[in-house]
């Protein structure tokens, strides 16, 4: 199974140039594995939680629509830390066109293969597709600020959720979600993010591992979190008060309804996608799980 990306930010919107896209799913990953014991979580929700400077876009600010030079929309990674166009064309190609934070410079990432999984609306079952760097002219070697994937025949022109869960930027990972649904939000909520493939999920959550016990799996009602949080809207407030519960993925207000058992504690999580992260960590990672009690806002 893919191990899911760890920790990070309110997730990213694309948009089908050929299909209307509303609403926006998800986190972004932005806290790397491999430095996340040299920073506290009081460091980490302080800098989660500082006031916005005036190029740092609220929740809601980061999922408007933009334009893009190619047909496609401008989104926000990583709270406005980079940026990207996504675009279909009308053959089923979709395009991620990366750029910097200055919306007009093109940027390099990591050469990787990235791993979207997309479902028609209507459907439960989600195709895994390969979306592979293709540089551009000028990209340096070992580099692109290009992907392309070619959509299945069976999901052009559908109503589709689409999510990546794990982009790294310069070191960073992020994860990205989009649907082409059209839905009415109320204002700070977003639908609950397309999941990855069933049987990876269910192993993810169903399978014990590292500090994942089956005494967890149990207490969770056997279930994984998309079949536990089916229908519950997500809400992300980057700003929590002291003595607040934090999400320990992105560190923004946890939300009590986002509960789930690792290690017989209970944690609580802002959304679905980073309880799957959190799993995936207890299970890959157990040294770095930290008491549930210690994601406070101090």
């Amino acid at each position: 199974m893919q191990t899911r990306p760890r920790l990070g930010q309110v997730a990213a919107l694309f948009l089908f140039a050929s299909l209307p896209l509303i609403a926006v799913l998800g986190c972004n990953s932005s806290r790397d594995p491999q430095t996340s014991s040299t920073v506290t979580n009081e460091e980490k929700a302080a800098k989660a939680t500082d006031e916005p400077k005036s190029d740092t876009p609220s929740a809601d600010a980061e999922h408007a629509h933009k334009p893009g030079a190619h047909g496609g929309l401008i989104v926000s990674i990583g709270l406005d830390s980079y940026h990207a166009e996504a675009v279909v064309e009308q053959g089923g190609a979709l395009k991620l066109l990366m750029l910097g934070k200055d919306e007009s410079r093109i940027l390099e990432v990591e050469k990787q293969t990235l791993k979207a999984y997309v479902k028609a609306a209507a459907s439960s079952e989600a195709v895994p597709i390969d979306v592979a760097p293709v540089p551009q002219d000028g990209d340096a070697a070992g580099k692109t600020s290009q992907f392309v994937a070619q959509l299945p025949e069976e999901l052009k022109g559908k109503e589709l959720d689409v999510t990546i869960p794990n982009i790294r930027i310069n070191g960073e990972r992020f994860r990205i979600g989009f649907t082409t649904r059209q839905e009415n939000h109320e204002p700070g909520h977003a639908s609950m993010p397309g999941g990855v493939a069933s049987a990876d999920e269910r192993e993810l959550y169903l399978t014990p591992g590292g500090k994942y016990t089956l005494a967890d799996i149990a207490a969770n009602g056997n279930k994984t979190a998309a079949e536990k949080f089916k229908g519950v809207a997500s809400n992300h407030d980057l700003k929590p008060k002291v003595g607040d519960r934090i999400c320990p993925v992105t560190l923004t207000k946890a939300n009590p309804d986002f509960t789930w058992v690792i290690d017989g504690q209970n944690y609580q999580f802002c959304c679905p996608p980073c309880v799957d992260e959190y799993v995936a960590m207890a299970k890959t990672k157990p040294e770095e799980l930290q008491p549930a009690d210690s994601f406070v806002k101090k």
